[in-house]
Formats: structure tokens, C-alpha cells, sequence
């Protein structure tokens, strides 16, 4: 049977929960136990798929075609479990099905409430497509205090209460800020966080004290005083120099061990975490810096390009050089700012993206790589803005362009009228922006003797997508006649999916998101090509 471990923060936000709880997936999963993450995000929006990346960060994308939070991408590379469309809520989700049963008739003409009606979904959520997990880690977005979050934690409790304190945890992950001016770690904010906890009816069984330094034992004892919890499920974690070193300070707190005690648990078998020391190592102490530039409209928040900068580390790390992002917006980048601004770049990356904001100055990126012999990688957007390139630029055809961007283009980029999936005929369109574009998993093949399946080394593929645009593949005899080569399609042939060039070192695009699978332990292939190419070029 499962057991339940409900990770909450309080004081700020920020503080860690999603790396908190994939951390401790890994050290469970590596005592030999099954283990699930899943997040549930207060927020009103049925999942992050129409939001801002301003406002959210990047939107990660499962195997099963699900938008949800970045934290999933957290406890996959952590975890190298693929996480589902069961593993991600929100309040929006929750009062959808809600309404949608109550507009059916489910509710047999009650009145519809939060208790018991919206705690009761949650707490369906919490168990729904659990089979032989051991332990299930849930973690609740936000903040104790939020009003968004409290129906997540009236529902928490009242799981609590029913399964019994033998079957479920709560993990409070708080901050216990060091003032500089007094020399003084404060435990006071940790406190009232707990009390705030403590008065909804829950009592933390561990605390998770984040912090800029290592905290005193005086310090630590007050806090297992006044938050009413044994010494030694006080766990401190110092704030970390990169966050593969994670895993290792939670072992070293021994936060797995506490958990497994509370549990009545032994471990199965001895952690390993010599990969992660290795990783930590190298991502730290290597002397050699590669510069990737990332030309993109969100460029200025980290977290809107989350799993690509993860996976550009993973490429570094598996060629043992530290790679330095060189982030450029393309709004305002111009033709004549292009030579300048890349003369200190060894390879060039366009991710993926929305709307007409900065596209010439992405273009105008590309045409430099492409003429330069630049290593580029394209991803999604930026594979069709190098067919846009191209088409301009070599085929001479000045109109070419996306319908996403101008309806009376000469459409290189077209939007995808239908696809197939598990034998079903999906169709396209842009009338409903939310859940409406090619998600998931799909097959690509590769071409013979292509620069793609070198990479690969398979005959095909499965990657995550997440786009309603497509090239047109009528166009392809026109493009592969001057040197751009389809190297992969879909297995119906209708869909291009990857594009190299045949006359440069290392050009190639994508319309999937390899970085979506790409792991600190087992670095993506694609990733650890481009990096390896921009490293010959640094060398030149």
C-alpha cells in the first residue's frame, strides 16, 4: 500500500518544494522503493499551457501530451520517472470538473460546496491512477497563508485523518533567514509559518529549513521546541552551488533515513551517489567555458527556458566543459548588432515560441550561423524560422513565412490541418487555444545516412511536441534541392520533423523538444552533438 508524503513552504515562495521533492524521489527510488511526484498548482488556469512564460516559466510537456508545471521537469531528470497527466492539478481543473459534473446532474441537485465537494476531487486526484507505488510525494504549489491553497490543505488534512498518520507525512520546507546586520540566524519566521500550518489543522512532521549558511544546534533545538517536532526531523539545507549537489545534501541530513523511520521502513538497498558527485565535479571544478547564445523573447526569466538550460548543462557535462549561456532577446536585435553580438559564441540555439515579437531578429541569427558555419539548433519555432531563412535567403522566395504571423505570406509554415495518434485522426485549429496543439509523444523516422540518425543512432525516434504549426511538406523537393535535407519524418510522411543542412559542420532543426528528456545522469544525444560540435568550433 502506498504512503503518502505531502510537501508544503511556507515564509516565501521559491524556497525549493519541487527540488526538495524530487531529491527525495531519487534517494527513495535508489533504496529500492516505487515512487510517484506530483504537484497541485492553486492557481484558477486549467493547466500553463495558455499562460505567459513571464508569468509561469516554461510550460514542461509529459510523454501522455500534459501542460503542466516546470516542477515535473524537476522530478523527471531527478528521478528519470516519466511523469502523467494524472500527476499535475490545478484549482482551475478541480472547479472545470467540478462544474462540468454539477451541469450533468452528478450532484443530484445538492448544493455544491468547497467542503466536502472540492476537497473530495482534490483527495481523488491524490490516489487516482496509483497502483504499486510505495510512496506517493505530493507537493502543494504556493505558499501556507495563500488563500489559493487552502482548499489543497483542508483536502491534505482531511487525507490525513482518513488514511491515518501511519500511511501519510507532511514535509513544510520553510526559510530561516541570516541577518547580516545582527549576525543572527532567526528562526521566528519558521515558526509563525508552522503555527499558520499548525492552526489549519496540521502538524509538520518534518521541517526543512532553508538557509544561507549552516544552522547552529541552539538554533535547531528552538525550532524542534517551539514546532513541536523531534531534533532530528529539524533537516537544514544549505543553499547549494549547483543544483545537482541536491540530492547529495539530503542524503548527507539524512532526510531519506528520517523518512523511512517514520515509516517503520528499512532501506531496501545502499544509495549510490557517486554519478551525482561526479556530475557535481565536473559542472564546478571544469575550466573550460563554451559560450551558447539562446536568442529568444523570454530570455531575461530563467525559468521560461528551464529544461533547455538543463539540458545545455547536461550537453557540457557529458563533454566535460562548462557551458555559459550568452542570453540575447531578439526583439530588439538588428542586422547590424548581429556581428557583434555573436562574435564571442561558439554555437547558436533558437527555442521554441509563440506570437511575431522578435522573429526578423531570430532570422536574421540564423542567416549569420548558417553563412559563418556557427553550429545552430533550432527547436520547434526555431526550426521554422530556419526554413523561413532559407526559403528567403536561398530559394529567393521574399514572402515566405508562417500563417501563425501573417495570413498573406507564401506559407513555408502552415498551421497542421490533422495528425494521427494511437490510430485516431486528430484535426487542427486556432480557435481554442488551450489543450489544441500536437502534444506528447510521436514517432519520427530517420533518414539513412544522415547527420540525425549518426546522433541518434536508431532507425527512429520518440520525442515530445508541442506546437499547431508544421513546415509544409509539399515544399520539400525545393528546399533538399539546394542542400536542406528532411532527415526526419513522420511515419505517415505528412509531417517533416527534423531538417539539417548538407554544406556546414553542424545546422540542424527540430520541431519536437528533445530537452524535455534529457537527464543530469543521462545526457540527451541531440544536446551532447551540439555541444560537442560548438566545442570543435571553439577550437578552431
Amino acid at each position: 500500500m502506498a504512503r503518502y508524503i505531502f510537501v508544503t513552504g511556507g515564509v516565501v515562495s521559491s524556497l525549493g518544494k519541487g527540488l526538495t521533492s524530487a531529491s527525495l524521489g531519487y534517494l527513495l527510488k535508489s533504496q529500492g522503493y516505487k515512487v510517484r511526484i506530483r504537484k497541485m498548482d492553486p492557481y484558477l488556469n486549467v493547466d500553463p499551457g495558455t499562460m505567459s512564460p513571464f508569468q509561469h516559466g516554461e510550460v514542461f510537456v509529459t510523454d501522455d501530451g500534459a501542460e503542466t508545471d516546470l516542477d515535473l521537469g524537476h522530478y523527471e531528470r531527478f528521478t528519470n520517472i516519466s511523469s502523467k497527466q494524472t500527476d499535475n492539478i490545478t484549482t482551475g481543473r478541480v472547479y472545470s470538473d467540478i462544474i462540468q459534473k454539477e451541469r450533468e446532474g452528478g450532484y443530484l441537485g445538492k448544493t455544491v460546496q468547497v467542503i466536502p465537494h472540492v476537497t473530495n476531487r482534490i483527495k481523488e486526484f491524490i490516489k487516482k491512477d496509483i497502483t504499486n507505488e510505495d510512496f506517493v510525494i505530493c507537493e502543494i504549489g504556493g505558499t501556507v497563508g495563500d488563500i489559493e491553497s487552502l482548499p489543497f490543505l483542508e483536502a491534505i488534512r482531511q487525507f490525513s485523518n482518513e488514511h491515518g498518520k501511519s500511511k501519510t507525512l507532511f514535509i513544510h520546507l520553510t526559510l530561516v533567514p541570516f541577518l547580516k546586520s545582527s549576525d543572527e540566524i532567526k528562526t521566528k519566521p519558521t515558526q509563525h509559518s508552522v503555527k499558520e500550518l499548525r492552526s489549519i489543522g496540521i502538524q509538520p512532521d518534518i521541517i526543512i529549513c532553508r538557509s544561507q549558511q549552516s544552522i547552529p544546534l541552539d538554533q535547531r533545538k528552538k525550532i524542534s521546541l517551539f514546532c513541536n517536532i523531534p531534533i532530528d526531523n529539524v533537516i537544514e539545507t544549505v543553499d547549494v552551488r549547483t543544483i545537482y549537489e541536491a540530492p547529495i545534501s539530503f542524503f548527507n541530513e539524512k532526510l531519506d533515513r528520517q523518512v523511512l523511520k517514520y515509516f517503520k521502513l528499512k532501506s531496501k538497498k545502499q544509495p549510490n551517489l557517486l554519478s551525482w558527485k561526479k556530475i557535481t565535479k565536473i559542472t564546478l571544478n571544469t575550466k573550460k567555458i563554451l559560450n551558447i547564445a539562446i536568442i529568444g523573447k523570454y530570455v531575461n526569466l530563467k525559468d521560461a527556458y528551464k529544461s533547455l538550460d538543463e539540458a545545455l548543462t547536461h550537453g557540457g557535462i557529458s563533454n566535460k566543459i562548462k557551458v555559459n549561456l550568452i542570453r540575447i532577446e531578439s526583439d530588439n536585435l538588428k542586422p547590424s548588432q548581429i556581428k557583434n553580438k555573436l562574435k564571442n559564441v561558439s554555437g547558436i540555439l533558437i527555442p521554441g515560441g509563440f506570437g511575431k515579437r522578435g522573429t526578423e531578429g531570430k532570422i536574421s541569427a540564423i542567416k549569420y550561423a548558417r553563412e559563418k558555419k556557427i553550429p545552430f539548433l533550432g527547436i520547434c519555432f526555431g526550426m521554422q524560422m530556419a526554413m523561413i531563412e532559407f526559403a528567403r535567403n536561398i530559394l529567393k522566395i521574399k514572402k515566405a513565412g508562417s500563417t501563425e504571423l501573417d495570413k498573406n505570406c507564401y506559407p513555408v509554415i502552415g498551421l497542421i490541418n490533422e495528425w494521427t495518434k494511437d490510430g485516431k485522426i486528430i484535426k487542427g485549429t486556432d480557435k481554442n487555444l488551450g489543450g489544441t496543439m500536437r502534444l506528447g509523444l510521436y514517432e519520427a523516422k530517420l533518414r539513412n545516412n544522415s547527420a540525425i540518425k549518426n546522433i541518434y543512432k536508431s532507425n527512429s525516434i520518440k520525442e515530445r511536441h508541442r506546437h499547431r504549426y508544421e513546415v509544409n511538406v509539399n515544399l520539400m523537393s525545393k528546399f533538399e534541392n539546394k542542400g536542406l535535407i528532411f532527415s526526419g519524418i513522420s511515419p505517415d510522411n505528412k509531417l517533416p520533423e527534423i531538417i539539417e543542412l548538407k554544406n556546414h559542420p553542424w545546422f540542424i532543426g527540430v520541431q519536437f523538444h528533445p530537452e524535455f528528456k534529457s537527464r543530469p545522469l543521462n545526457p540527451h544525444p541531440l544536446f551532447s552533438s551540439f555541444i560537442k560540435a560548438a566545442k570543435s568550433f571553439n577550437g578552431k
